[in-house]
């Protein structure tokens, strides 16, 4: 079955495609699976990580919105992939590629969002970036500190997929171009639900775009396989490219950066400085697992491997656990 995958990849994939056959292989050899091929292998290997199932209750944007239908940090992963699946098959890129890296790409996301990301790359001695530690999760955390053992492929996607990193493959650079598409349109979504920006307030520089969601995601997707077709790159058109920008503009400026969706930024700053000096000065408290990874890395990295992985939910409940006095049950 994996050869037949790979001989129909050989057949109808773009010659600029990364076909699975000609992977630069994983960290560790191992036998090929009979069935799928390396990267279905990753694909699989990720969404039956625990990494990816905690991603359902981490931060998107607001945290721990009240209601049903705001994104998390996984929908988010889900848009991306369903967005990065698209543009692959409109250029006949490798879709399991493009599909395994989505699905990896923030796995390494901090509690709160952003907000986590930058306590701790302000505490930690090598700072900290999300891309980074998606990367150290697939590679170390992952099977109880023996990772995954991707491919290199899919490791590089997972670590270049920020707006100013470099892929090494088209299917890398359309997961990082989709995920802009994803954040931008679906964040002004939950913004509109939240009160905070109407579809009337977005620039009229981006009406060339769509008038809502659905038609900006098609306008964004069809312009990437109209001028990339046949190239060896992933990109916009320019005029869909500047109204993305400028649209991206808008949604620091109204929404991203206003005191509605950072209200609680100053709370979850002091809940995670807190427990990073506090699992620093008391190492036995941390979970068997980090502890064993103290015999590999730094302390410092570990703790922020630790406080990195947990949800919002977690992250409270660790530190309501470590500082908030319990009531004595009287008889």
């Amino acid at each position: 079955m994996r050869e037949k995958i790979e001989k129909r990849e050989e057949l109808f994939l773009s010659e600029y495609a990364t076909k699975a056959v000609n992977t630069k292989g994983r960290l560790v050899d191992e036998p090929k699976c009979p069935m799928r091929t390396d990267f279905q292998r990753d694909r699989d290997r990720i969404i039956y990580s625990k990494a990816f199932r905690r991603l359902k209750n981490k931060t998107q944007v607001f945290f721990s919105p009240e209601g049903d239908h705001y994104r998390t940090r996984l929908t988010h992963t889900l848009d991306v992939s369903q967005v990065a699946r698209s543009i692959a098959r409109g250029l006949d890129l490798n879709e399991d590629l493009a599909e395994a890296i989505a699905l990896g790409h923030d796995l390494g996301h901090t509690p709160f969002g952003h907000s986590g990301e930058a306590v701790l790359n302000r505490l930690a001695p090598n700072g900290f970036k999300h891309n980074e530690q998606s990367l150290r999760v697939v590679d170390v955390l992952e099977n109880d500190g023996n990772g995954l053992n991707l491919t290199f492929e899919v490791r590089d996607g997972i670590l270049n997929h920020k707006k100013n990193c470099h892929p090494a493959t088209l299917e890398g650079q359309a997961v990082s171009i989709a995920d802009r598409i994803a954040y931008l349109n679906h964040d002004i979504e939950d913004a509109i639900s939240a009160g905070i920006i109407s579809e009337g307030d977005l620039p009229e520089e981006t009406a060339v775009l769509g008038n809502n969601s659905k038609e900006r995601i098609n306008t964004m997707i069809t312009s990437i396989c109209r001028i990339s077709e046949g190239k060896n790159f992933v990109e916009m058109e320019s005029e869909v490219k500047e109204a993305t920008e400028k649209l991206r503009e808008f949604m620091f400026q109204r929404v991203y950066l206003t005191p509605e969706a950072r209200s609680e930024e100053g709370k979850a700053d002091r809940m995670i400085s807190t427990m990073y000096k506090y699992f620093c000065e008391n190492v036995k408290q941390l979970p068997e697992m980090y502890v064993k990874l103290l015999d590999r890395f730094p302390l410092e990295t570990v703790v922020c491997d630790y406080i990195s992985s947990m949800t919002d939910r977690y992250a409270v409940h660790v530190f309501d656990s470590l500082f908030v006095p319990k009531g004595f049950l009287l008889q």
